[in-house]
């Protein structure tokens, strides 16, 4: 496995230059929201991080505000933020104080990592690695529990610092294009990579 000292470096050395950038764009996101939709413009959700430890992700708020959580629902401006992944850019946050990776299996609830890892064993293996901003599993779109968990096994096995760019810019053409135009199609070889390396 990749020493975690090696990746945090790229990381940072990545994140750094950037971050001006992108702390003005989360800025004009914030105001967009905020006119838009009004408060809060931000939220923190728990999430389960590398060696099962909890931790709070911060996202733009992208949901209506019902007391009722089955009432609520995206607004127009989240699904626009949602299609390109903008509402996830505060997350730099979280990979500035360590808890997140810019490249890494996406972190999953509590709940859901408890329902995921009992019904999917292999699951667990994403604990192994910090959780990413993006990840393998992501610019495949990879669809349904079994695939995302192959995924993310193949990146726990293969991760480098060639991946994690290649990912990076992947996701970069995908939240320019949108999503579904923008998904690396060809998902088989990595499938075939972590069903190679299962015990």
């Amino acid at each position: 496995m990749r020493d975690r000292r090696a990746k945090r470096a790229l990381d940072l050395a990545l994140l750094l230059p950037l971050v001006p950038l992108f702390a003005g764009l989360v800025g004009v996101l914030g105001l967009v929201v905020l006119v838009g939709q009004g408060r809060p413009v931000f939220f923190r959700q728990p999430r389960v991080g590398v060696g099962g430890r909890r931790f709070g992700i911060l996202k733009l708020r992208t949901m209506t505000t019902e007391a009722d959580p089955k009432d609520r629902r995206p607004t127009g401006l989240g699904r626009w933020l949602r299609q390109r992944g903008l509402d996830e850019l505060p997350q730099l946050v979280n990979v500035l104080v360590g808890e997140m990776s810019l490249v890494g299996p996406r972190p999953l609830t509590p709940a859901d990592a408890e329902r995921l890892c009992a019904a999917h064993p292999p699951f667990r293996r994403r604990f192994a690695v910090p959780p990413g901003l993006t990840g393998l599993a992501q610019i495949c779109q990879a669809q349904g529990p079994e695939l995302t968990a192959e995924l993310d096994h193949a990146y726990v096995r293969k991760q480098s610092a060639a991946m994690d760019l290649m990912i990076l810019l992947r996701t970069a053409w995908m939240n320019a294009v949108g999503k579904r135009r923008g998904a690396l199609r060809s998902h088989l070889p990595w499938v075939r990579g972590a069903r190679a390396g299962l015990p």
